[in-house]
């Protein structure tokens, strides 16, 4: 009887391994296109960004490695536009961005998640139907809005709509959720207040969750175009991704400077992200697995 069911269970275990092998095959293959995707147009902006007068950016057959590899792009996007003065301007929308968001969301999330009161459905309804609005349809009232604030031309006037953001306070909401009421119930027993239980006990449980919304919150201040193109008017207080297009008209025959200023662009995200990585992970991995 051994001898009969053995070749069959040797053939399943073959079938088996070959269909786990293809799945593998097919899973890495759709990996490699997505990367390929993704990656391939930043390689070759960085490539374009670092070839030198002798290398074609328009040859037939394009070439990723520069044969004259060379930064004076970088230096001569840095000094023929005051590109400095554009960072310093989105590092400082970013900068209130961020911080609107961690304070704002984080505290807007606790109290959804944690405290009773009238109307927090409403609220709920509020964000979710905000949410689903378009940006364009709104931004003629945010400009009004703004405007009648006195706050056009200014950069606090674009940072002040991505100050607190819906889906950011639904990632809280969610993170908050997550953390067992049991602690906010020993700390009530304790003696602790609002604020001491959403400071000693909710926020260290969320610490990953804020580190994502920076993150996100960041890059959509950092690469906001529209909204600060509309907003701002003196060239002194453009942002780098208005700033930027001086370089489109200034060096339209040189694309080589354009890829350059698009790469000093590039560079505070990934700092950003590198330094925020460690919680960025953890928080993503905590939703993925509590949601």
């Amino acid at each position: 009887m051994a001898a009969v069911t053995a070749p069959a269970e040797r053939t399943f275990h073959r079938g088996f391994s070959s269909v786990q092998t293809r799945e593998l095959v097919v899973r890495y293959v759709l990996l490699v296109l997505v990367l390929a995707l993704t990656v391939g147009p930043f390689l070759w902006q960085l490539s374009t960004s670092l070839k030198g007068p002798a290398d074609d950016v328009y040859s037939a057959t394009p070439q990723l490695i520069p044969r004259d590899p060379t930064f004076a792009n970088f230096v001569e996007a840095a000094t023929k536009v005051p590109i400095l003065q554009f960072a310093l301007n989105s590092v400082l929308v970013a900068v209130l961005v961020v911080g609107g968001n961690v304070i704002g969301c984080t505290m807007a999330g606790y109290a959804l998640a944690r405290l009773r009161f009238r109307g927090r459905g409403v609220v709920l309804a509020a964000i979710f139907g905000t949410m689903l609005l378009p940006a364009e349809s709104t931004i003629v009232a945010q400009y009004l809005t703004v405007r009648s604030f006195g706050l056009s031309d200014h950069l606090l006037g674009v940072a002040l709509p991505g100050m607190v953001g819906m889906i950011n306070i639904l990632l809280m909401r969610a993170a908050f959720m997550a953390v067992p009421k049991e602690l906010d119930e020993a700390a009530l027993v304790d003696g602790a207040n609002v604020w001491q239980r959403f400071w000693r006990v909710g926020l260290p449980n969320a610490r990953g969750m804020v580190a994502v919304i920076s993150v996100f919150a960041f890059i959509a201040a950092w690469d906001d175009f529209l909204w600060p193109l509309l907003v701002l008017t003196t060239p002194e207080r453009f942002t780098l991704t208005v700033g930027l297009q001086y370089l489109s008209g200034a060096f339209s025959s040189n694309p080589r400077v354009i890829a350059a200023g698009t790469m000093i662009a590039f560079i505070p995200i990934v700092v950003f992200f590198l330094v925020l990585q460690k919680q960025f992970f953890k928080g993503v991995d905590a939703g993925a697995i509590k949601g």
